[in-house]
């Protein structure tokens, strides 16, 4: 029996969370019950796909299969670039196992046997997020986000999820672009809406540092705690959140995974993964564990390289991991998440995290979806926060 499984990883620059691809190796080998630092089991191979472009994704994915002779794709990549890559995968007949954010509702005219992906579904923690505004502030919130924010469908899975709770929609402040200073926003034009009909909330859609710098000239604004605010998930990671916990602050947020549950499995992955990347627990490193722990059932058969056997089980199985029931292919209807609804405070250098409610999820193929899949043909290639 070969004694090596060997992984090819498509990795996309990331500004934001540059070392997202060494966290998700990580929990993937925790999650599997190897020692990344010893173990000589698995193998990975890593291409670099600059943006994550479907052209560079598919040069990438050429590379590690026909050339590094991989026996799995795998890596991070946005549902805009798959259908490109497929036809590459099935050439090939070995397994592709993905990993994405969930910036995108997924959709998938062609579902291919050989694909697999492990997906946050950042767009459930949205469709919560809307359904609790609806019916916690009612109607007339209001949306703001850069144009690369506003290129995927969080926004419209927060719509999705304020008409489920019967609500009329939101208004919507896409910020504009400076090509001389991408890093730039300009929000006055945003705050001169907010004076002339304030809305009964706001949702924030930023990603990275542009999340930091928004909330701070929110309370510099004096909208602050005037003006609920909601702000996507990834913006109230611990790493962000680290910057202004000495600022006096409040936010509602919707999550999907949180390092202090106490349940014995997720506390079981933080203390693995802590203990040996000497590194805080974060959302990159969970779904790497998540993979793990369904990988780990493989491995007998990769090994042997029995595809076959692979991919029947990826296509069925269910794993419990640190969040709970989570599974791998579409066909199969994907575990719905939970989501925790928070009310979020930092003040005397503390983040305070309170749960305030639970939030519901929806199946991604529900009929109530197909609108955004007609209306979005465009959309940014680059998973969300490779930026």
């Amino acid at each position: 029996m070969p004694s090596t499984l060997s992984i090819g990883f498509l990795t996309p620059y990331s500004g934001v969370y540059p070392y997202y691809s060494a966290h998700i190796v990580t929990g993937w080998l925790l999650g599997m019950g190897l020692d990344p630092a010893r173990q000589k089991t698995v193998q990975f191979v890593s291409e670099y796909t600059h943006m994550g472009s479907a052209e560079a994704s598919v040069s990438a994915a050429r590379k590690l299969i026909f050339f590094n002779n991989v026996d799995v794709l795998s890596g991070l990549i946005s549902y805009k670039a798959t259908p490109d890559v497929i036809p590459v995968i099935e050439n090939s007949k070995r397994p592709a196992f993905f990993f994405d954010m969930g910036e995108y509702i997924p959709h998938f005219p062609y579902l291919s046997p050989n694909v697999f992906y492990a997906s946050h579904q950042l767009w459930q923690s949205e469709f919560a997020l809307g359904k609790w505004a609806q019916g916690h502030f009612g109607n007339g919130g209001m949306i703001v986000a850069p144009i690369y924010e506003a290129g995927y469908h969080l926004h419209s899975a927060f719509n999705q999820g304020v008409s489920a709770a019967g609500g009329a929609g939101t208004r919507m402040a896409v910020l504009p672009h400076n090509p001389d200073d991408p890093k730039k926003h300009d929000l006055d034009s945003f705050f001169a809406a907010l004076e002339k009909a304030t809305p009964t909330y706001v949702h924030a859609i930023f990603a990275g540092s542009l999340g930091l710098e928004f909330m701070i000239k929110w309370i510099q604004s004096g909208y602050h705690k005037k003006i609920p605010l909601l702000i996507n998930e990834t913006m109230a990671y611990d790493d962000i959140l680290d910057d202004i916990r000495h600022i006096d602050m409040e936010v509602y947020t919707s999550m999907m995974w949180m390092r202090e549950d106490q349940g014995k499995a997720n506390q079981q992955f933080v203390k693995k993964f802590e203990s040996t990347a000497k590194q805080p627990a974060n959302i990159y490193a969970l779904m790497g564990y998540e993979a793990g722990l369904m990988w780990r059932d493989l491995l007998p058969h990769a090994l042997k390289k029995d595809w076959d056997t692979v991919k029947q089980k990826l296509q069925t199985a269910i794993i419990d991991g640190p969040r709970g029931e989570k599974n791998f292919y579409p066909a199969s209807g994907f575990a719905l998440p939970s989501a925790n609804i928070l009310k979020i405070s930092t003040a005397g250098n503390k983040i305070n995290k309170l749960i305030i409610d639970q939030g519901t999820g929806m199946r991604f193929d529900a009929q109530e979806f197909e609108a955004i899949h007609n209306e979005s043909q465009s959309g940014w290639q680059n998973p969300f926060l490779c930026i």
